[in-house]
């Protein structure tokens, strides 16, 4: 086994740091800070890190294939040109729902964005339960509901041989599966792969890494662990030095460093002298696996 390394590369803070996305072309990580309301682009390379402010809390932010980017911001879709710093709205749902927001958001294997709402919170974790749902947006920019009655909507990805869709909402405290259509982006036969054991916290980010197994993102466990979705099975344990650890991704020249967002939203002064580094982002090499490259939409 190689000696794994945790190291803090990202330092300055985010609120909740989330949805991590490595783009290739620029060897850069995109990141946002959901109540910051920040989208974040950082390069390793140089240790650069460029920032676009936005109006309401971003839940997550994926390129897109005709340049720009796609956002999930407040309650609506939007596109982000990164140049003039502008948004633009694509579209609005959960029009009944003016207490929600969207989460975190991925683009499947066809190039569509995938994405979650929740409600907002009190405090971290703390809100109205199942107020949520999982949207899709079209490349035709027409935006589908797939289910309802979701508390958090969280990580998510899709098998190697897209056939499988994977979710979390995270105060289940389990990692589901769906069937995946890939050609019509529909989902079906919902249940259980992994149940979170007592003491990994709350599931939450989540990628897919070139053997198909998961790493998930463990909110308030301090930890990224690796899943078999085809045995339930825990493969591995990663401990970091921040409690609230939000979401993953793997990038870097051969995908085979694990980034890893945080939170320091809801800590106290005490809190923050034990945990100095909560809200910054974390890179993880030597873990003897590699990720895949990252879809962008196609609309």
């Amino acid at each position: 086994m190689s000696s794994v390394k945790v190291e803090c590369v990202v330092k300055e803070r985010c609120e909740i740091g989330e949805g991590p996305v490595w783009e290739e072309k620029e060897g850069t990580l995109l990141f946002v800070d959901i109540s910051g309301q920040k989208i974040h682009r950082w390069n390793p390379a140089t240790n650069q890190k460029e920032t676009v402010a936005t109006e309401k809390f971003v839940g997550c932010a994926v390129p897109r294939r005709s340049g720009g980017y796609v956002i999930g911001e407040g309650r609506s879709f939007g596109a982000l040109d990164w140049e003039s710093k502008s948004i633009s709205t694509i579209a609005v749902i959960d029009e009944d729902k003016p207490n929600n927001r969207f989460n975190d958001g991925k683009v499947d294997p066809a190039g569509r964005l995938f994405a979650g709402t929740m409600a907002m919170e009190e405090r971290p974790t703390v809100l109205e339960l199942k107020q949520g749902s999982l949207f899709s947006l079209n490349k035709d920019h027409i935006v589908v509901k797939h289910f309802n009655q979701v508390d958090i909507s969280n990580g998510l990805d899709w098998s190697l041989d897209h056939k499988t869709f994977y979710y979390i909402d995270s105060l289940t405290y389990t990692v589901e599966a769906f069937n995946y259509d890939i050609n019509t982006g529909s989902i079906s036969n919902r249940r259980m792969v992994y149940k979170m054991d007592e003491g990994e916290g709350i599931p939450d980010g989540m990628c897919i890494d070139a053997d198909g197994r998961l790493w998930v993102a463990c909110y308030n466990g301090g930890r990224v662990i690796q899943i078999d979705p085809q045995t339930g099975v825990c493969l591995q344990t990663v401990k970091l030095p921040v409690d609230k650890t939000t979401s993953c991704c793997f990038g870097g020249r051969d995908y085979s460093d694990l980034y890893v967002t945080s939170a320091c939203k809801g800590m106290d002064e005490a809190d923050m002298a034990k945990q100095p580094q909560a809200g910054c982002v974390f890179r993880i090499t030597g873990l003897g696996a590699k990720g895949i490259p990252a879809n962008s939409f196609t609309g």
